[in-house]
């Protein structure tokens, strides 16, 4: 099949003219593929069908006057997101991307965007609808806007769309970043931006149209739309696209799927490949086919040198090429990409002295015990200058210096911030102390050797868990908000790395009124809890500290540095410290077989077969009643989060403990497995403590409810679509991904 020639491709300046050029050239080829469990395919898009959807969605929003308007999008992950993106494109409208928020948890995110936006049209489909026309009582903002349900249009729409001739000025989307929760900023992100990037990611990966490419990333932030689903519109190669709950709910789905269909591309956050290692057996990693796979994208958290080596070496037997790892740097303010390596080579790597680094100088390590690998993202393009510059005298640094990376204007550095011009001057309009310039300022830190960029960490101490992007104020906010107890501006929170995974912990100051009598039982469980419901995020450690204590500097600035540094050492004026693991379960001999089992859980989380096996046997002794699951579930709830087994109340809801997103997935996975029947990704948020789960599945199961004092709160239409990580909300310093998305039910 022809698929036109290189001198008309060249002409390509939009994403109109790219998608009109495929539907043209590769009508019939399929661009996507869709698996809404991570296993089976369930629908495709041809590039013609892809075309003709848009149009039909243009021209709706042609009649309602969206030329050069911010448009919502609200959408599940799938073909239908993908379908109302390209109806926005092909409208001349300004898509405005986000994940549609789970079930019980806050809209205030989404509110403050529609502000921002001035959004006045939404697109979603007709399972988010349903859901959101419940909460419009809560969040008022949300009735006035103009919805439309795209998942049934009638296609014939399509035969009254013109070309809206945008040119690559043109603004094709708004990227909302997402680590501040309140005052997220919208990236102005153009034609022109999407189609250079594009070119520039195409030559740093390698790709042809043999390339095949895969992801599971969410839709809605820079990696996951730019990367994983504009990228292979841009080669002409497919993509099968699962859902982020899918790969964290059984990261092997991702592997099955880059192994049938010979996937050449694929990547993620570095925790991605530390839970492929994690949660997969030998023998599930003997029946895969890796060895199509030429480029292991890594970026948006720091890439680490251990979960490299692990992944490489558990895969092997796969076929999986150490190679084939590509660590790249880049953030929503550049479209996408900035840095990339070689990808027929292995990254290149530093062993730099760790103390040194903390006082941004490079200096080789002498010894092991002083030394951090640190892992290069690669080289940035023939035509895209950066820099290592000093972030207080604005002087550039030399080779053995860390300094901010400032990334030169380009055609893949964004327009700026949406209607922010102060802040779009102080980010994008930087100049060296020379006046050279301008630059884009993208608050990270690093240094260059042989043209290698090394990222060493944010100069505003941004906290990356999981690929998700946190504001430390944000969650300092929250924290000192939840009890009377604790000092208002006086905490810091950062995070701590315990073996090779980022940990959330938080010191706060007490008031002196309190130390005598410190109701610090009460105060670790509403902190434990706020952070859960209010940041998606679970609670590692919580150090309370004595009055006036917190490190500051002579103008009364919190130093975070300073008190992690302080927290690691236990050098805190601590009057109480709670950590995750720190709980130890009391299992007597004399204990039931079944109790002494579901104790013996607590101990067995270096063991994930011995606490499948037991909790197994603990459902199928009582015929999978409601009794039976709460016993399961308490345990379960106890080995999750380190605690005694005696400590789970099972009217207790699931915040209340600190439990995440990551963790409610696996919950659900567990139950899954043990149950052998398919579960809502969304169980947790729909039915939020242990005896809420254990009735509405002893019922299902066929038991009879048991008689409670109090009716447990859930969600009733089970088809409501749900968010269900907002993790990886920033996969790249401009905070993709929010890990993990959502899927129906």
């Amino acid at each position: 099949m022809s698929k036109g020639s290189s001198e008309e491709f060249k002409r390509v300046s939009t994403l109109v003219d790219l998608l009109r050029f495929r539907a043209t050239y590769q009508a019939d080829s399929v661009a996507y593929q869709f698996l809404p469990d991570g296993e089976e395919e369930t629908a495709t898009l041809t590039y013609r069908e892809l075309d003709r959807s848009a149009r039909a969605v243009a021209a709706l929003l042609v009649g309602l006057n969206c030329r050069d308007k911010p448009v919502l999008l609200l959408y599940p992950p799938g073909l239908d997101y993908i379908v109302a993106f390209f109806g926005c494109v092909y409208a001349g409208a300004i898509a405005v991307p986000a994940y549609p928020p789970r079930p019980n948890r806050s809209l205030e995110r989404l509110q403050v965007m529609i502000q921002d936006a001035g959004a006045q049209v939404a697109l979603t489909d007709s399972g988010v609808w349903r859901s959101l026309e419940r909460r419009f009582v809560e969040c008022p903002t949300l009735k006035p806007l103009h919805w439309l349900a795209t998942d049934a249009l009638d296609a014939s729409l399509a035969d009254g769309w013109s070309d809206p001739e945008v040119t690559a000025d043109h603004l094709a989307f708004l990227q909302y970043t997402s680590g501040s929760t309140g005052t997220p900023k919208g990236v102005e992100v153009s034609h022109g931006n999407l189609i250079h990037n594009s070119q520039q990611i195409c030559r740093f990966f390698g790709h042809s149209e043999t390339s095949v490419g895969a992801s599971w990333l969410p839709p809605y932030h820079d990696m996951g739309l730019v990367g994983g689903i504009l990228q292979p519109l841009y080669v002409g190669m497919p993509l099968a696209l699962l859902p982020p709950v899918a790969f964290l709910q059984k990261p092997l789905r991702w592997l099955q799927v880059i192994s049938r269909y010979g996937v050449t591309t694929s990547g993620g956050p570095n925790f991605a490949y530390d839970l492929c290692v994690q949660k997969t057996t030998l023998e599930q990693r003997a029946a895969l086919d890796l060895s199509h796979w030429q480029v292991a994208f890594s970026g948006a958290e720091p890439v680490r040198m251990e979960t490299l080596e692990r992944f490489a070496e558990a895969f092997a037997p796969a076929g999986f090429r150490r190679e084939s790892f590509y660590p790249c740097y880049g953030m929503a303010e550049t479209t996408l990409i900035v840095t990339g390596g070689d990808y027929q080579a292995y990254p290149q790597m530093r062993v730099v002295d760790e103390r040194a680094l903390q006082s941004h100088q490079v200096v080789s390590a002498t010894t092991p015990a002083v030394g951090q690998t640190v892992v290069s993202c690669g080289k940035p393009s023939p035509d895209q200058a950066l820099l290592i510059v000093n972030p207080e005298t604005k002087v550039p640094c030399e080779g053995a210096q860390v300094g901010e990376i400032w990334v030169a204007a380009s055609g893949s550095v964004t327009q700026g911030y949406w209607h922010r011009p102060q802040q779009t001057k102080e980010a994008f309009q930087a100049y060296t102390a020379e006046g050279v310039g301008p630059f884009l300022r993208t608050g990270d830190l690093g240094f260059t050797q042989e043209g290698e960029l090394f990222v060493t960490g944010r100069r505003k101490e941004l906290i990356i868990i999981r690929g998700r992007n946190y504001y430390p104020k944000d969650i300092e906010t929250t924290v000192e908000a939840v009890h009377e107890a604790l000092r208002l501006g006086a905490n810091a929170a950062f995070s701590i790395t315990i073996k090779g995974q980022e940990r959330l912990v938080v010191v706060q100051e007490v008031e002196r009124t309190h130390l005598r009598n410190l109701a610090a039982d009460d105060i670790v469980g509403a902190v434990r809890r706020a952070i859960a419901e209010q940041h998606d995020l679970q609670l590692y450690g919580l150090q309370l500290i004595k009055t006036g204590s917190i490190p500051k500097t002579s103008s009364g600035k919190i130093q975070r540095f300073q008190c992690r540094a302080g927290y690691l050492d236990h050098q805190l004026a601590a009057v109480h410290t709670w950590q995750l693991d720190s709980g130890e379960a009391t299992a007597e001999p004399e204990l039931s077989d079944s109790a002494y089992q579901e104790a013996l859980l607590i101990h067995s989380s270096e063991v994930p077969e011995l606490k499948h096996s037991i909790a197994a046997s603990t459902l199928a002794s009582d015929t999978q009643s409601p009794e039976a699951l709460k016993r399961w579930l308490t345990a379960w709830l106890a080995q999750q989060l380190q605690i005694p087994i005696a400590d789970v109340e099972v009217t207790r809801p699931f915040a209340e403990y600190g439990l995440d997103s990551v963790a409610a997935v696996e919950l659900t996975e567990a139950l899954q497995t043990e149950l052998q029947q398919p579960l809502s990704p969304t169980l947790a948020y729909e039915y939020p403590t242990v005896e809420a789960v254990a009735i509405y599945l002893g019922t299902q199961l066929g038991h009879p409810s048991p008689k409670v004092d109090k009716e447990p709160e859930m969600v009733s239409d089970q088809d409501d679509v749900a968010e269900l990580l907002n993790e990886l909300e920033d996969l790249s310093e401009a905070e993709v991904q929010e890990l993990l998305g959502q899927q129906k039910s």
